[in-house]
């Protein structure tokens, strides 16, 4: 049960009653259905989202991602975002927008088993289906799973995705509230062909190409596969944390009026938390017919197959795997001060930790006679590190109150000593719906994650080092639910930064720069109709090497309405994205990495779409013609050399050599049932 609420069982009373023994569902079925969520070390209560007006969206590239063009690929975020690299990482952080984070799964609490299938259909195969599962054993003691597939071949040749994620929560607590566990489980599996991009994009603009599965691409192997590419990134993680701690506290006992039943409320003053995790992420790159002429920049190797023009099973290939085991225990001391529904929390404690990082194959570049050789084999780097945790918290967990609080994390000893995480936060919740304001500070120092640092294949060896990169953060944002108005600024102070350079290398920025992002979102409505407004602004420094646009938008026009007798709702617009033109990022496949360039200069006409969402009872479902600026359109590939900007009637591109997908039909239902 959310905190701050009491728990009921059956109680034991004088007369034995034989509902001792029963799990407490007989009374559930007499109540309306009831599913809220907690965060882990959170006590706030949210429910799940059953909003219409943006059902159709893409979940994964909210609000500002971009892909490839093809759903599941690799993506990155236009409004600048850091990577997170405070602990030892491996570092690959390209498929973090479809991965589930272990740290910010729902924990449920449900009177009723609640269960939800979602599927989407879209164009070309592009197929999206999830499945998630949750119910109470006992009152105080629930479980959930969740499961999803996407699998999108895409409109071009060889770049399919393939993905799943699963993940699995429990919680328990204690029905006189003194002891309370968290656990949780993740598994993640991104699949990645890689088509290397278009070779020529004259062929965007000729009748002969009008099947964009016809277009030359640079990986592709009709030897090998007409469907599949010969060349493949894969990444996968699997996440296991426990966390569990005991209260004590004052603690009150309330009876029925038959006292046939109980609830316990406690008024906690200290506890002790213990928490593990146990992870493993493995990132596995393959080009199983290479050609020589790619990898010039990195090695010489003449290899059996010259080329993608044919394949057979023994040729040569390049392959390289990075794997990051790590193990994390810690130990808080928790005090508490005052009400039961403002308490004010601080913790206290130490933590282990042991990271493990594996790279094969090893490569010995040259013999004794100074002629290139390789072998397999297994080169391992492991640490063993210590820190230090504290943290003062106060949540608002009714209308009006305040909230603030700070979290600190310093490694003290290990190669990553000297990392350091310091978070401080205040704000409050209006009442009647006037909404909230917060406003915070974040400071990072980190080190380069592994991958930055040591890359290795059969025939290449590379080492980089790098100081430390120290990243600061001011925010605030107010939002007004009465109002329809929401408001941010960021302030990004940089010092460095560690990057994929021009060369698409492992670099480090050493002067410090700064990046300032405003945005705001406006709703207007008149009788029926909504007009929803969001605009961002980034000011990036000429010279640092960050690739994002200076301004997006996204605007959304829609009609609500409710029909018979409001037993279906109705939602159907228009939605328009955009941004500046700008020097976006490029993707280097090798890497699995996006990275900086001032070569090509891209600015596209807005993406639009056209949408009917609707509503019947707990089945929402939606139908949407996507990237409808295609039809208007063709596609374009600015080549390196002089930056030109796309004008509207030109083109349309996702990065350097990657085009945007053709107009596409969307479908997808989400569908809840409650037993």
């Amino acid at each position: 049960m959310p905190n701050g609420t009491s728990t009921t069982g059956y109680g034991n009373s004088k007369p034995k009653d034989t509902s001792m023994n029963k799990s407490n569902t007989a009374k559930w079925k007499e109540e309306e259905a009831r599913i809220t969520y907690e965060k882990l070390n959170s006590a706030r209560v949210y429910t799940p989202d059953t909003s219409l007006h943006t059902f159709q969206r893409n979940p994964f590239t909210q609000p500002w991602y971009q892909d490839l063009g093809n759903l599941g690929s690799p993506a990155s975020n236009l409004l600048f975002t850091p990577e997170d690299r405070f602990t030892p990482t491996l570092g690959y952080h390209i498929f973090d927008a479809y991965r589930f984070n272990i740290d910010s799964l729902n924990f449920y609490n449900t009177n009723r088993p609640y269960s939800v299938f979602s599927y989407q259909l879209g164009s070309k195969l592009e197929q999206y289906a999830s499945i998630l599962h949750t119910q109470n054993i006992r009152p105080n003691w629930n479980f959930s799973f969740q499961y999803r597939k996407l699998y999108s071949p895409g409109f071009y040749k060889t770049e399919r995705n393939n993905q799943d994620n699963a993940c699995f929560t429990t919680n328990y607590k204690s029905l006189d509230k003194h002891y309370v566990l968290y656990a949780a489980m993740v598994y993640n599996k991104e699949q990645h062909d890689e088509n290397g991009g278009i070779i020529n994009d004259s062929e965007l603009s000729l009748a002969s190409y009008s099947d964009k599965g016809t277009i030359d691409q640079a990986y592709q192997n009709s030897g090998y596969s007409t469907t599949r590419s010969s060349v493949s990134n894969v990444l996968r993680d699997f996440s296991l944390v426990v966390q569990h701690s005991y209260t004590w506290g004052k603690t009150d006992t309330t009876y029925n009026a038959d006292s046939t039943q109980y609830s316990y409320h406690l008024k906690p003053r200290f506890s002790i938390t213990h928490k593990l995790e146990i992870s493993t992420e493995k990132h596995t790159y393959n080009d199983v017919a290479p050609d020589s002429l790619q990898y010039v920049s990195l090695f010489n190797h003449s290899f059996i197959s010259s080329g993608r023009g044919y394949y057979a099973s023994g040729e040569d290939s390049v392959f390289t795997q990075q794997k990051w085991v790590w193990i994390d225990n810690r130990l808080l001391l928790n005090g508490f001060i005052g009400k039961e529904d403002r308490q004010l929390k601080f913790s206290a404690g130490i933590g282990n930790r042991y990271d493990e990082f594996i790279s094969q194959p090893v490569a010995i570049p040259y013999d004794s006679m100074g002629t290139m050789v390789y072998r397999s084999g297994l080169d391992r780097t492991n640490m063993v590190s210590n820190y230090v945790v504290g943290e003062i918290k106060k949540e608002a967990l009714q209308p009006g109150q305040w909230q603030y609080g700070a979290y600190t994390q310093l490694f003290i000893t290990g190669e990553d000593a000297g990392n350091l995480l310091l978070n401080a936060a205040i704000g409050k919740d209006l009442k009647n719906g006037m909404g909230n304001f917060v406003a915070g500070f974040q400071e990072k120092i980190n080190s380069a994650p592994y991958s930055y640092t040591n890359y290795e294949n059969q025939y290449a060896m590379f080492w980089y080092t790098f100081n430390k990169e120290n990243v600061t953060q001011i925010y605030a944002t107010v939002e007004s639910q009465r109002l329809r108005v929401s408001l941010g600024v960021k302030d990004y102070v940089i010092g460095n930064y560690i990057y994929i350079n021009e060369g698409e290398m492992p670099a480090q920025y050493n002067v410090p720069f700064t990046i300032t992002q405003v945005w705001g979102r406006k709703v207007f409505k008149a009788g029926n109709f909504y007009l929803d407004n969001e605009l961002v602004y980034q000011d990036v420094p000429v010279n640092a090497p960050v690739n994002a646009p200076a301004f997006m938008g996204r605007h959304q026009l829609r009609h609500e309405r409710d029909l018979f007798n409001r037993k279906l709702k109705i939602v159907v617009g228009i939605e328009v994205r955009y941004n500046t033109a700008y020097y976006p990022a490029g993707y280097d496949a090798l890497l699995n990495k996006f990275y900086y360039q001032k070569s090509v200069y891209i600015g596209n006409a807005p993406q639009e779409a056209v949408f009917l969402n609707f509503r019947i009872k707990r089945f929402r479902a939606f139908v949407m013609g996507d990237n409808l600026q295609e039809l208007f359109t063709r596609n374009a590939i600015l080549n390196v050399g002089t930056p030109v900007v796309n004008y509207y009637g030109i083109g349309n591109t996702e990065y350097p050599v990657y085009a945007a997908p053709d107009a596409l039909i969307r479908f997808g239902f989400n569908w809840v049932l409650v037993n």
